[in-house]
């Protein structure tokens, strides 16, 4: 496969042709009566049209036809994605799952949309306020199947395989270590080349923006600049046995038939688009004198909920960086958050939890609910000698943070089998080290 190009720019203006249509983008209109090369001109709205400049999002696609064309939706097979958090009684405990199984493809045969696996959520859909988590676990590519989402963003984090990705804009190729945001609205299909697993955070009713840097200034964490947009990419492809588009509309699925590729956008133009994201690109700010720096200091991406400073989602990671501090216990501190987290792992070993938090798997602590380091990694940092230390080399932990209260699906609960009932025990060790005949008790530090 050739080397994909890419635009750059968190949220540009951007402008798109395909070359070998030059030309096909109207000059000083959107709507000309006639547009060049006899296609179609279509908007995509991703907010509403009398928002603010500086949060109204558009795209214009001129394509060889409409999306419009199509027949009529009808319900399919949900599987395991779901929007009903009531289906199962809620559960305040720390929880671990190991590695989510991915079907093999000598046994069934699975795709990116078969594959969604709701973990967990809070929210409501139809009033645009919420979020859902979700694994995807597949093995084989989509054929003559696109999908798109009319409830919200998907931020999608692959763990294993690459994923090539379809849309109306362009291709994307986004490996492990990189992330790519789908918005609301968009068409898109996924190849995939070996058994592929990852993780899906999407948020209602809002787009991921990059966080506000306050007193860090103009520039770190993730630069805009490293953000890649797909260039136009088209094909005038005619699939007379029916090409399946399948809506994600109010949490349930939907397919319709169409006879041609949805991918048949020759240009494009505007600021509402797809985009991925290198995560070794991070720029990381951290502590270099004493004590932890809160861990929004790792926020990548964040949506905003209508309360300043609180998100209904964070995208956080923990990328590899220097441990300098003085005086302090470097590991995660332990901790009862307001936010609920749920953490998962691309790569390596996290830190605060050597073992049992594997790749492939995740954690969630609820509000409130307490965590921190296993009994272990707190044994071995109050003991360790404070140098300048490398940390997570080789690992990349993630967290997607929200507001909500998140609930877990059925399916995270049992139908999975990848819960982890011995979770607990990593914190059973742990044993006092009161003295109350010294204040100062001596240490390595």
């Amino acid at each position: 496969m050739a080397e994909l190009k890419y635009l750059s720019g968190f949220g540009n203006e951007c402008a798109s042709e395909d070359p070998r249509c030059p030309g096909s983008l109207p000059e000083g209109q959107n709507n000309p009566q006639v547009c060049p090369y006899n296609l179609y001109a279509e908007q995509l709205s991703g907010s509403a049209f009398t928002c603010p400049r500086s949060t109204n999002k558009r795209s214009w696609l001129y394509r060889i036809l409409p999306s419009v064309s199509h027949k009529p939706f009808e319900a399919i097979d949900q599987g395991h994605v779901t929007h009903n958090w009531d289906e199962i009684a809620p559960d305040p405990n720390q929880l671990r799952w190991k590695p989510f199984e991915i079907p093999k493809a000598s046994q069934k045969q699975v795709d990116f949309v078969k594959g969604l696996h709701t973990l967990c959520g809070a929210g409501d859909i139809r009033s645009n306020n919420g979020l859902a988590i979700h694994i995807f676990l597949c093995n084989t590519s989509m054929e003559n199947k696109c999908i798109y989402n009319s409830d919200g963003d998907f931020l999608i984090v692959p763990q294993k395989g690459k994923l090539l990705i379809y849309t109306e804009f362009g291709k994307m190729l986004v490996k492990p270590n990189e992330i790519c945001v789908i918005q609301r609205g968009m068409r898109f299909s996924i190849d995939v080349f070996e058994e592929t697993r990852g993780y899906i955070l999407e948020v209602y009713g809002v787009h991921f923006e990059l966080p506000d840097l306050g007193p860090i200034g103009a520039n770190g964490l993730a630069n805009p600049r490293d953000f890649l947009i797909p260039v136009a990419w088209y094909e005038d492809r005619q699939v007379p046995g029916g090409y399946t588009v399948i809506n994600k509309y109010q949490g349930k699925l939907f397919a319709a038939r169409q006879y041609f590729s949805p991918f048949n956008v020759v240009a494009w133009h505007g600021n509402y688009t797809p985009y991925k994201y290198n995560l070794e690109n991070f720029m990381v700010i951290n502590s270099v004198a004493f004590d932890h720096a809160d861990p929004s200091i790792f926020t990548v991406l964040t949506a905003k909920s209508v309360r300043p400073g609180v998100a209904i989602a964070d995208f956080v990671i923990f990328p590899p960086r220097w441990g300098v501090t003085e005086k302090t216990f470097r590991p995660p501190y332990y901790h009862r958050n307001c936010m609920s987290e749920f953490m998962g792992l691309i790569k390596g070993h996290y830190e605060a939890k050597q073992g049992g938090f594997l790749p492939g798997g995740g954690s969630l602590h609820g509000a409130m609910t307490p965590h921190g380091p296993d009994a272990d990694c707190f044994e071995r940092a109050s003991k360790a000698k404070l140098a300048p230390e490398r940390i997570a080399d080789g690992t990349m932990a993630f967290m997607f943070e929200s507001s909500l209260s998140l609930v877990v699906t059925e399916w995270g609960l049992k139908i999975s089998s990848c819960l982890d009932g011995n979770y607990y025990k990593c914190w059973e060790p742990l044993k006092s080290h009161f003295t109350p005949n010294s204040k100062n008790p001596t240490g390595p530090n």
